[in-house]
């Protein structure tokens, strides 16, 4: 018999649809005429013919049963559609080709916005209404998933799920819809989301509670966003929210508890050659090694293998699964904008060709361009416009020349958020005059309660133009129509495929809009057009996690082994050069750790021979007077500084005593318990860049922070804080850098500025993270050397919480931010009670309708998930 090698029709016509000339030439033409469309120019669109025969290859692309290219047909399908939309959306051929295109993509987000939803053929009608019911998202049954979406949500209960997604898919949704999904079934369960930034621990946070409300109390769940938060010290359920380093501190500090499932959102750092990567391959030992693991899910943007991820469990587990869709729900057009040449292109990334558009006219600068692109905006209805920037200086003052354009904007919300800004941070701060003409800009160190004010705003559309650095890379999502490229860098990096697209992802999120656009601004110091052509037409490469090779070479592996079969801790010189040398580090601490515990884990079978059995106890005879005292699973800190630290609280080394009358510690007690600190865990040696700068024998930048760290303990605001900065610079007008030169200090506003956000940076990086890192050890080591769980005089906590008054702290353990806090205190400290029998505060009622914005949208969250503190009825206010 003969055997029939001929494939199905469906075979033969999805094969080769994509080189079918006349749909490639008629794409080609919509696209021109949108982007015509873009520039307020009259579009020519398609013609009658031409308009049905596009919109027929649509339909048949949505319908592609291809096995390896059917998503990429479905979201063509999706870009006619929504093209058609745009340009011809009142033409009747449009409305059956578009309900079906939509529905056959399963894209019901895009079909509600349709007026009619009719398919021109009753069985494939009766189809998508089964379909449409499998899709439905439980406990929302009037939102529909995308079969991706589906598929994801399902595998979710696998012992262990690494997917990849386009960052327009909504993975941190499915996360909390499968969350909220087993809290409303009765399960009693604790889950951890683990997010790459403080950030987004906010965002998300907020997001919990807000759509759970009422039911956490009801189902006995509370949302945990530190380890310090009040209700860890109930018997609840616990969804965490946390970065890498609060989780690790958290398992430390609570060796018996138990999780069930943790979700590893933005997985991808797992591969990333920086320092925090590590504390993603430790949280996961750690928890491998409890008696019954959490169910691991890896979610990761637009990688092509997110099994690798999986290798991260040493062994898969038995009910393990992995996938990749390419499915985008929204649709994406892109626009090469040159300031030089005064010229516009559209990018056809099905040819990966460029095609002219139109010529500018007076244009020169990104502020004329931005108030071109508004204008051209508002007219149609596509205002929301995030502007992408390589440095926060750039932002600032980017977004200072677009505000000066525009007029001042007369809105209650915008007011009253320049004023407290004005109040709250400095009334020379430049943000303050920029909102109130509808431009912010979002930079890493923005107060938390601005930013996400400013956030806010944006979604409600009366902030309309945001500047942003690589702050937005990190999942904040917001309404964007528009994203306008300004530097193909992130700093002094280029950004690489992933951040590249990630960025991109950000404009046209699916539950704002079904599509966004796109402006690369080419010119001087902006995008160089052959590097951003090059990232859009280079696939993401493969991913290799960072413990291998790639991110830690050879070379570096054999000095870390070297170094240990020596009794000691490698020096910084032998571990390379810049983050990958301080992520070479953190992993020598891991495998410290792992081969003298005698674990046997991904980082220890990463070394290969280099690491033989042999050689291992070689390294443990070494350190074996060390690791057994000293050593534990906190990978902030090596042994040799173990060491010292246990030496020094031996000796009697203690906090510096806070004066009880003002709670404000003596700035030369501060000052030598900091430079002690220094000698102690060797910064001259492993901070050297930053707390451990140096200039002779001097730890050169110790002295303006400790004015700093008494200043933020002692519970001062914001605007006192910087106040005293500008104080000290108008004193020491010699000592000033500006724009990375030494210049004489003017106390003009743009120097005024400079000193706010190098302190604003800080109190974020130095203060809130190196100093309050540093501390946490020495409160744990007095508290095992005097055998207690709780110090007085903890530094670390008043670094954690900014004050040493212990209702701001309680308040702050509560879910209140240090300024609301500090708000409350000020404002409505007579209306806190504490019950004499139990110790429990309670709050006013009255704080849910306070005049302070923050303080009420902060109260009205945390009466959800803190229930109890406004509950006390015995009391009358």
């Amino acid at each position: 018999m003969t055997q029939n090698n001929a494939g199905t029709l469906g075979d033969s016509i999805f094969s080769d649809i994509e080189n079918n000339q006349y749909l490639v030439a008629l794409y080609e033409q919509l696209l021109e005429s949108y982007g015509q469309s873009t520039l307020g120019k009259e579009a020519m669109g398609l013609g009658e013919k031409q308009l049905n025969d596009i919109l027929r290859f649509a339909d048949l692309l949505s319908k592609s049963n291809h096995p390896e290219r059917r998503e990429n047909h479905q979201v063509w399908a999706q870009e006619i559609a929504v093209l058609c939309m745009e340009l011809h959306g009142d033409n009747s051929i449009c409305a059956p080709y578009l309900a079906s295109i939509f529905q056959a993509v399963g894209n019901y987000q895009a079909l509600a916005k349709l007026e009619t939803q009719n398919l021109p053929d009753v069985f494939e009608q009766a189809f998508n209404e089964f379909q449409s019911d499998y899709l439905k998202v439980p406990g929302d049954e009037d939102k529909k998933f995308f079969a991706p979406q589906k598929r994801a949500f399902e595998a979710f209960k696998n012992d262990a799920f690494s997917f990849s997604a386009p960052t327009s898919l909504g993975k941190s949704f499915l996360m909390r819809t499968f969350i909220k999904d087993r809290v409303r079934r009765g399960y009693k369960e604790n889950f951890a989301i683990l997010v790459p930034t403080k950030a987004l621990i906010n965002e998300t946070r907020s997001r919990f509670i807000n759509e759970l409300g009422e039911e956490l109390e009801a189902k006995n769940y509370r949302v945990v966003a530190s380890g310090g938060d009040i209700v860890l010290e109930g018997q609840h359920n616990f969804i965490f929210v946390l970065t890498p380093e609060r989780l690790l501190y958290l398992l430390i500090n609570k060796p018996d508890f138990h999780l069930d499932y943790l979700f590893v959102d933005e997985a991808h750092k797992l591969a990333g050659k920086n320092k925090r990567a590590p504390y993603y391959y430790q949280v996961t030992t750690m928890l491998l090694q409890r008696p019954k693991p959490p169910a691991f899910i890896f979610a990761s943007p637009n990688i092509p293998n997110p099994e690798a991820f999986l290798s991260l469990l040493q062994s898969y587990p038995e009910r393990a699964e992995s996938m990749r869709t390419r499915f985008s729900p929204v649709s994406q057009f892109k626009f090469f904008v040159d300031l030089q040449t005064q010229s516009v292109a559209g990018y056809n990334h099905r040819t990966k060709r460029l095609q002219h558009l139109s010529t500018l006219t007076g244009i020169p600068t990104i502020a004329d361009y931005l108030l071109y692109l508004r204008q051209l905006a508002i007219e149609k209805k596509q205002s929301q416009t995030l502007v992408y920037h390589g440095s926060k200086h750039r932002a600032v003052e980017n977004a200072r020349d677009f505000a000066r354009l525009l007029p001042k904007i007369y809105d209650n919300d915008l007011t009253v958020l320049a004023s407290d800004i004005r109040r709250e941070v400095h009334d020379s701060y430049f943000l303050a005059p920029l909102v109130e003409r509808g431009v912010a800009y979002h930079v890493g160190h923005l107060p938390a309660s601005v930013r996400l004010r400013v956030e806010e705003l944006f979604r409600e559309g009366k902030i309309h133009t945001i500047f942003c650095t690589s702050t937005l890379l990190e999942g904040v999502n917001l309404p964007t129509d528009n994203l306008v490229v300004t530097s193909n860098k992130n700093g002094r990096s280029n950004l690489n495929e992933i951040d590249f697209n990630n960025l991109i992802g950000r404009v046209g999120r699916i539950e704002f809009n079904l599509f966004g656009n796109i402006y690369f601004v080419m010119g001087e110091g902006l995008s160089a057009q052959k590097t951003v052509e090059k990232l859009l037409k280079t696939d993401v490469p493969q991913q290799e996690l960072a413990v291998n090779n790639t991110g830690l070479p050879e070379d570096i592996k054999k000095a870390i082994v070297s170094a240990f079969r020596e009794g000691r801790m490698p020096e910084p010189n032998e571990l390379g050069k810049g983050e990958q040398a301080e992520m070479a580090r953190t992993f020598s601490i891991i495998l410290l750790r792992d081969i003298t515990a005698g674990r046997d884990s991904l980082v220890t079978r990463s070394f290969g021979d280099i690491l033989s059995p042999d050689v291992k106890t070689q390294i443990v005879n070494k350190f074996r007077d060390s690791f057994q005292t000293q050593q534990d699973d906190d990978i902030n800190v090596s042994v040799d500084q173990h060491e010292s630290l246990e030496a020094a609280v031996r000796a009697g080394m203690r906090f510096p005593q806070i004066d009880t009358s003002t709670g404000r510690p003596a700035y030369d007690k501060t000052l030598a318990f900091l430079q002690r600190l220094a000698r102690i865990f060797k910064w001259d040696k492993y901070e050297r860049k930053s707390i451990g700068f140096m200039k002779g024998p001097e730890f050169t930048m110790l002295r303006w922070y400790t004015v700093i760290l008494i200043q933020w303990i002692e519970g001062n605001g914001l605007r006192m804080i910087l106040d005293s900065s500008i104080e000290y610079q108008r004193e020491h007008p010699d000592r000033f850098r500006f724009n990375h030169q030494e210049v004489k200090y003017l106390d003009t506003p743009e120097h005024k500025n400079e000193v706010c956000n190098k302190t604003l940076e800080a109190i974020e990086s130095v203060i809130l993270f190196s100093f309050a890192n540093y501390f946490l050890r020495v409160s744990n080591e007095i508290k095992k050397q005097e055998g207690k769980d709780v110090i007085e005089n903890d530094w670390y906590e008043y670094v954690e919480y900014g004050t040493t008054n212990a209702s701001t702290i309680i308040l702050q353990r509560m879910g209140f931010t240090r300024e609301s806090a500090t708000w409350i205190r000020t404002h409505y400290f007579e209306h806190m009670y504490q019950n004499n029998e139990t110790g429990e505060i309670y709050l006013n009622p009255a704080l849910l309708d306070a005049e302070n914005i923050s303080v009420r949208r902060e109260a009205n969250e945390i009466k959800f998930n803190v229930p109890r503190i406004f509950n006390l009825t015995e009391y009358s206010w």
